[in-house]
């Protein structure tokens, strides 16, 4: 996609990214390398099982983009935001966030990190007992 068909400029990012499909129940990560208000471009391992809908969590912002996939790539997609969160329709009002997805995406989040430091200490572990050895 050229720059001179986006809506807005995009701004280099390094975040980390959560991509949720099937009503939660599948995820992937991803790293999301530039965006904008109306949209960005995702670095993901795997393309092909991306849905053309999905949500996009950002534990970073804290915040879920609804999103539709723009195009495909080896190693990235391109997605529009179907709205921003800071930027809702002025006729309607802002509708309540889904207190238990905002407790399970928390809570996941946590889980990710406790992951992260067990990994760790298991590295830790194990370069332990090759030295030993």
């Amino acid at each position: 996609m050229s720059s001179e068909q986006r809506q807005d400029i995009r701004k280099r990012t390094f975040l980390k990214g959560r991509i949720l499909f099937n009503k939660g129940a599948s995820s992937m990560d991803c790293l999301v390398r530039d965006m904008s208000e109306t949209g960005a471009r995702l670095e993901l391992s795997e393309t092909s099982t991306l849905p053309e809908v999905f949500d996009l969590y950002i534990p970073q912002k804290d915040e879920t983009f609804r999103a539709t996939l723009r195009w495909r790539r080896d190693g990235g997609v391109g997605i529009a935001f179907a709205e921003h969160p800071a930027k809702p329709a002025a006729a309607d009002p802002a509708p309540m966030p889904d207190a238990s997805i905002t407790v399970l995406l928390r809570r996941i989040a946590e889980l990710e990190a406790e992951n992260a430091a067990l990994r760790s200490v298991l590295t830790t572990l194990s370069a332990g007992k090759a030295s030993a050895a």
